[in-house]
């Protein structure tokens, strides 16, 4: 029996596992921690993987590997191949004037045109910019710019050479400076955001090419949500993850080229699109609803379960981190249509859960503008686990939604991709799907009226 391994190194974690290259059962796995923050020293992702792989029975036994991560971080590196200086995260949001400045450079429909999406925080380019007119000496001392899969997997690599940084379509395409059409860096947009395009980006592998390190073989790796699509088998399904952030994506042959920014065209594993739209505020509102009610998520669920559909007119608009999707990046979250008697428990964890879901809604409408078959929804991540989302989420998206068996969906992408490069095929190879469960219920309407009137005063402002 051949073995591969899959990493997600995401936000808050690293999960690692080893399946079977044939069949994809799942053979062992592991994980670890990573520290809290939006700014983080790239060692911290290093010691997790290493604890990861320990924990999940060391590398001996497997053939092929590949590397996932949560995409957009900026991992800058000197002459010497050393980190310049912590990593900001996508979810860092310091750069949200520099992304402003960049779509009054060129404009939003030139951005659109040429790499598929509008600058905004979480991309890399805004990121360069502030370095630049931030931390002059350190955006002097950059001789390579990656990110955190590229890094690891050079680490893995172990040739110390910046040379030998390498990186895939999907998580280059959300770097504001690559053209996943062309499939070319763009150095005068590299230029913009750092004001030099001498520095060194990693080399951009094909779909099933791989590097070596010793016994292993290395796959080029991918963005978390292009590894998920890998690892979720979603078929024609619009796929919903609900982690630390908000996903809804799902695949194409055609780039997306949304000049409003709610859409962002990447790439996705495979040689085709993946048109995305991100919300910051996602798990997390139901942790910080839990939080503020004094009540288990198990609870949070059980309440929200207990009220009417729309919460009795409670409405909560949960920009609890900024916003990306609008690009509300300095908005606060905020409770609507309180009065004496729906002030309650139940009907504040209904908005809760209502409410993460209605942004996520703002993107399905997004992507069936761009042409996504809008029909089902697959919902993955942390909060597909709690049967209030589950129940809810056919009510708010009107349509069908099939939640999988929980699994570490990034990590076996990334798997799936690693005995892809062992076969060299055209296509991935074809793992049997995980069961899954299908939940149908009448939408209401009104839930994202109520929703949309109380979201749009923000944009109002």
């Amino acid at each position: 029996m051949t073995l591969v391994a899959g990493v997600d190194s995401s936000t808050q974690s690293c999960k690692v596992v080893v399946r079977d290259a044939e069949t994809g059962r799942l053979v062992r796995e592991g994980r670890a921690a990573h520290p809290d923050g939006t700014e983080v020293h790239p060692s911290h992702w290093w010691i997790a993987l290493q604890d990861a792989l320990d924990d999940a029975g060391g590398l001996d036994d497997v053939a092929a590997l590949s590397v996932a991560g949560q995409q957009h971080g900026m991992v800058c590196l000197d002459d010497d191949g050393k980190v310049v200086r912590e990593a900001l995260l996508w979810n860092d949001t310091r750069s949200a004037a520099a992304a402003s400045e960049l779509v009054d450079e060129l404009g939003a429909d030139a951005w659109a045109t040429r790499v598929g999406l509008v600058p905004v925080a979480s991309f890399t380019i805004t990121k360069l910019r502030w370095l630049a007119q931030h931390e002059p000496v350190n955006a002097k001392r950059t001789a390579a710019v990656c990110l955190p899969h590229d890094w690891l997997t050079w680490l893995m690599r172990g040739t110390g050479d910046l040379a030998d940084l390498v990186t895939d379509r999907s998580d280059a395409s959300g770097t504001g400076y690559f053209d996943s059409v062309a499939d070319e860096y763009v150095p005068e947009l590299v230029a913009l955001g750092l004001g030099r395009s001498d520095v060194l980006l990693p080399r951009v592998l094909g779909p099933a090419e791989s590097v070596g390190a010793g016994h292993l073989r290395l796959g080029p790796g991918a963005g978390d949500n292009a590894a998920a699509m890998l690892g979720v088998a979603a078929g024609a399904d619009v796929v919903v993850s609900l982690g630390t952030s908000g996903v809804v994506t799902a695949t194409s042959d055609v780039r997306a080229a949304d000049a409003s920014g709610v859409v962002a065209g990447f790439a996705d594993a495979t040689g085709r699109y993946l048109p995305l739209a991100c919300t910051l505020n996602a798990a997390r509102v139901l942790d910080a609803t839990a939080r503020m009610l004094g009540v288990s998520l198990d609870r949070l669920s059980e309440l929200a379960l207990s009220a009417p559909a729309g919460a009795e007119g409670v409405v909560l608009v949960p920009y609890l981190e900024g916003e990306r999707t609008p690009n509300l990046p300095d908005a606060t979250g905020a409770l609507h249509g309180l009065t004496l008697t729906n002030a309650t428990p139940a009907n504040i964890a209904r908005a809760a859960v209502e409410g993460m879901l209605c942004g996520l809604a703002v993107g399905l409408d997004a992507l069936a503008e761009q042409g996504a078959d809008v029909t089902g929804v697959r919902l993955v991540g942390g909060a597909a686990a709690s049967p209030a989302v589950r129940e809810i989420a056919p009510v708010v998206f009107g349509v069908p939604v099939t939640v999988p068996a929980p699994g570490e969906y990034v990590a076996d992408g990334a798997a799936r991709q690693a005995a892809w490069v062992l076969t060299g095929g055209a296509r991935p190879p074809e793992w049997a799907g995980s069961d899954s469960t299908r939940y149908e219920a009448p939408a209401v309407p009104e839930i994202r009226a109520r929703y949309g009137e109380a979201s749009q005063r923000y944009l109002n402002r």
